[in-house]
Order: structure tokens, then sequence, then C-alpha cells
């Protein structure tokens, strides 16, 4: 980490996860290929970490990223929207050797479980799921003529999220949908740790497009200058 104590940016990557612990609930932001936080997932493979909860949009593609993860046998558990992509054969496996656990839930439902995680909102009623394959076990109630189903907040110990710009407080900037899960992930872990593709000066970013406070990061990792570095 830099000698200054006004500044999060971290330079060796063994540092940034370094106390992640075994049985951790850890958010990772991404949509498909869009704003995954590929250098701190490879990280945390070398750290060492398992019996992870893994919080995500999906289960991974190919070798990479999450997907590298669960090859190495380090995730107990997946909460996502859609476990089943092209290229997710990990998961698969996993999942038809009894090796992983898998909670589904809707797209829109995750997002929202995320937000009142991070807003401190323990749980909400959705009509989403409702007769479906996710509704049994759950509460039902009906608000104005429509069955609603109870579900509850999601939290983590830690999230990795990637942006495209941080100043050394940890205000971040996105781009375009590369933003999907970052801000919210960011508001439901204890610790965040921010993956970016530049580090400015303070003062540099723009306030009005600061979508990420830095109250809400505690860690910036910057792939580019650690090489640079080296």
């Amino acid at each position: 980490m830099s000698s200054s104590g006004l500044t999060k940016i971290f330079t060796r990557a063994s540092d940034v996860v370094a106390d992640v612990r075994d049985g951790s609930t850890v958010m990772i932001g991404g949509f498909g290929e869009s704003g995954v936080p590929t250098a701190l997932i490879d990280a945390l493979l070398t750290q060492g970490a398992s019996q992870l909860t893994v919080i995500a949009n999906n289960t991974g593609s190919g070798d990479d990223g999450l997907a590298a993860l669960i090859r190495a046998s380090r995730v107990r558990r997946v909460v996502c929207s859609y476990p089943r992509s092209r290229g997710s054969v990990w998961f698969e496996r996993r999942f038809n050797e009894g090796t992983i656990e898998l909670e589904v839930m809707a797209q829109g439902t995750l997002s929202e479980a995320i937000r009142a995680g991070g807003a401190g909102i323990p749980a909400f009623y959705t009509p989403t799921g409702v007769g479906t394959a996710l509704a049994p076990d759950k509460e039902v109630r009906v608000f104005d003529g429509r069955e609603h189903l109870l579900e509850h907040a999601l939290v983590a110990d830690v999230a990795l999220i990637k942006a495209r710009a941080a100043d050394p407080w940890g205000n971040l900037v996105y781009h375009t949908t590369a933003r999907n899960y970052g801000p919210i992930m960011a508001m439901a872990a204890t610790t965040t740790i921010a993956e970016v593709d530049e580090v400015v000066e303070r003062g540099q970013l723009n306030p009005e497009h600061v979508v990420t406070p830095g109250i809400l990061v505690d860690r910036i990792f910057c792939p580019d200058a650690a090489r640079a570095s080296v």
C-alpha cells in the first residue's frame, strides 16, 4: 500500500485480498464479460481462501474469473441470477458432482436484494416468482389483490467490483454498462475492493460523474499501475 495515510491504493494484488477468510461471503460484480474484476478474482485464487459463498449475476464462463474459482473447488455456494450460460462448464460440472450449492434468484430480485442489504432493509416483498419453482417455502402476502413473495436482503463480507477510474480517496466512476452491480455491491459489503483501469489525482474526477463515493470503498487496485511499478 502507498505510504500516504490518505490513500486507499494498493500496489500488490496479494495484499489487497490478503485477509479474505475461508467461508467468507463474496460479492463479485460483472454482467456477462462486462465489469468483471478479473485481476481481483485471480488474486483471490492465488490467495487460497476456500468454502466461499459467492453472490454474482452468473457463474462465469470458460476458465477465467469466477469460473476459475469454481474450477479450483474454492466455492461452496453460489447465489446468482442465471447459473448456466455459454461456456459455464465448470459450474455445471461441480453442481453435478454435488460439490457446490446453488440459490437462483430472478435478476431484478437479486439486484433489489443487494440494494436492500446496502440500505439496511432486511427483507422486502415482490410479485416476481409467484407460482414458479422459486416460490416454495417462501412467505406469501397479498397486496392490492396480488400475491407477493418475501425475499431477504443480501450482504457480504467482501465485494470485488470493477470501475473505470478512482482517486486516492476511493471515489469511483464507471464505463457505461460496466457499472452493472458495482454500486449496489459496494453498499452491501463490509469491505469493498475496487479494481480500476486508472488512478487519477485528487480533484480530477468530476463530482457529478462519481457514482460510488469513497466512503463506501476500502481498497483500490490498478493492475496497469502495479505492472508499471515492477
